[in-house]
């Protein structure tokens, strides 16, 4: 008898599942179902930095993909062991005494307050400074020291905070908050207490505040001090949080039914994407797996004995068992990386959309072949005209910060900037000096583990960014000076979260067995080229000038 498990990887635009034989790691079947309203823009402002997702689609999205791997693979669903589900985090939802989201009742069908709140939605910048300035002069523990020592307006209990001081009927209808990897986990199992259903460890340690150092989540006594709601909500979360390789529960019969499975199938403990996309890629000591795509997350492991009582400054969090149980898992990563350059792209369509699309000269299939042909070619061709400049020639320096910056040093309330243009900088070198910019917001990310002791050997790349764009990936490895292995999957987070399942399963004893045996091969490595590191070591030098005099001048 086989033994299959299925990945379900929750991204910012869609959601994927895939079907794996836990043999040998091979796909069966993957599908991909893209959100209908958010597609639409529906609960969004991008103005104030406020993006908000439905859970219909969400919900949706999960019911159409794994109905449609099941079909493809056409197997024997008593032979469809197990789920997991990885999703974006920190994505905050209110739910109410059943663990319904709010946003799925009448009366807030259509409230971007009750909606999940994306990773993101930086609307609580204020509320993360409150949380950052009571964090260092309350007189006790410092409850942001394993999460960087500076909380972010992406996290969890920024989100929360400012949603009820702006909701008030969000905040007394809400008897709870779930992050969206458990909501989803919580939704498919049979057991409905919310007391006692097992929260993600790595939601948990890395945007809660949750250590064991203090038993759980930060006490009433300083939550009180931001917001007595928070100490009234603390009681209806959770003390204890659970690795993923561990069982949620088992399928429930309604979905059991919806999905064509049985009410065997074992839900495994939910986790968040960049953490699960490392363990598809078989993440090992000393190798950063960075998951590249409109933002990334930057993921590293390391032992016990190597981190000791250490807390690394400006990072993302270190949390016990968040990516392998028994290793510490360490968190970094950018706000943007390819929405740098999908903003560019949008700002150099603004005449095509707004004049060339709507010409009265053109017909109507005449626009449609003309928008296809652009949309094929623009990134293409912005990329190979980038890539024939020398880097002798006068090229910008851009900062990376179009969606605040994550790390090093979490601030969201910055912003981008260039300098060096001139009458002679066309588009491709603007273009060529975003790609700079996110490769050297990842360079300041490693520059930050290795300052604080942590050991980086090589790098790992995973998403369509690391797939699809090797003059990325080349200027990335010259700028780090460090190799870069590409996964071949296309699908990494999601084949993390099948192995997760696996072992949730008992189908192998641990997650560094499972992910020998069904973790992702390389496709593709790229080496840094001598003659290129000095040259860009002075366009750092540049970014870095830049960098200090923005942040200088921002309020």
């Amino acid at each position: 008898m086989k033994n299959y498990v299925i990945g379900l990887d929750y991204g910012s635009d869609s959601v994927r599942a895939v079907l794996i034989d836990t043999e040998n790691g091979h796909e069966l079947a993957s599908d991909v179902c893209h959100y209908k309203r958010w597609k639409n823009n529906e609960y969004c402002n991008p103005s104030i930095n406020q993006f908000r997702q439905h859970p219909l689609d969400h919900i949706e999205g999960l019911e159409s993909t794994i109905k449609s791997v099941v079909a493809q693979a056409n197997v024997n669903p008593s032979e469809i062991k197990s789920i997991c589900i990885d999703t974006t985090g920190s994505s905050p939802i209110p739910v109410t005494a059943d663990g319904t989201p709010l946003s799925l009742t009448k009366e807030f069908e259509h409230n971007p307050n009750a909606m999940m709140i994306l990773w993101k939605d930086h609307t609580a910048i204020n509320e993360a400074n409150e949380i950052n300035e009571l964090a260092a002069s309350w007189g006790g523990e410092d409850f942001t020291k394993y999460e960087g020592g500076i909380y972010s307006s992406e996290w969890f209990w920024a989100k929360i905070l400012h949603i009820v001081r702006e909701d008030e009927a969000v905040k007394n209808a809400a008897h709870s908050w779930m992050e969206h990897c458990d909501y989803m986990t919580f939704m498919l199992i049979d057991d409905k207490d919310l007391a006692t259903f097992k929260r993600s460890r790595c939601a948990a340690g890395h945007k809660a505040m949750w250590h064991e150092d203090w038993n759980g989540l930060p006490p009433e006594e300083f939550l009180t001090k931001l917001d007595p709601y928070l100490a009234q909500l603390r009681g209806k979360l959770y003390n204890e949080t659970y690795t993923s390789d561990l069982v949620a529960g088992k399928l429930n019969q309604e979905w059991a039914t919806r999905l064509g499975l049985t009410t065997d199938t074992i839900i495994a403990v939910g986790t968040f994407d960049a953490h699960s996309g490392a363990v598809g890629a078989k993440i090992d000591e000393h190798a950063l797996v960075r998951v590249m795509g409109t933002s990334t997350c930057d993921i590293i492991v390391a032992s016990h004995e190597a981190v000791g009582s250490k807390t690394v400054k400006g990072i993302c969090g270190q949390v016990d068992g968040s990516v392998i149980p028994g290793y510490i898992g360490l968190e970094a990563g950018q706000s943007a990386f390819g929405d740098v350059l999908a903003w560019f792209k949008d700002t150099l369509s603004w005449p095509l959309n707004n004049l060339v699309y709507n010409s009265a000269i053109l017909s109507d299939e005449q626009k449609a072949q003309l928008k296809d042909e652009v949309e094929s070619n623009f990134i293409k061709t912005l990329t190979e005209q980038a890539e024939a400049i020398p880097l002798s020639e006068s090229i910008p320096t851009a900062l990376d910060w179009v969606n605040g910056r994550r790390t090093p040093d979490a601030n969201q309330g910055l912003k981008s900037a260039m300098t060096n243009l001139s009458l002679g900088t066309k588009a491709p070198h603007i273009f060529k000096a975003l790609i700079n910019s996110i490769c050297f917001g990842s360079k300041k990310i490693v520059d930050r583990f290795e300052e604080e002791g942590v050991r980086i050997d090589s790098v790992i790349g995973i998403g369509g960014v690391a797939r699809k764009s090797p003059f990325i990936m080349q200027t990335l490895a010259n700028v780090l000076n460090k190799p870069i292995k590409v996964c071949a999957s296309d699908q990494a987070p999601a084949l993390g979260a099948a192995i997760y399942a696996a072992v949730a399963a008992g189908i192998y004893p641990n997650v560094i067995e499972a992910a020998k045996k069904m973790g992702s091969d390389f496709e593709s490595e790229y080496f840094p080229q001598a003659d290129q590191i000095e040259k860009y070591q002075e366009l750092m030098d540049s970014y870095s000038v830049l960098s200090q005099f923005v942040e200088s001048i921002t309020k």
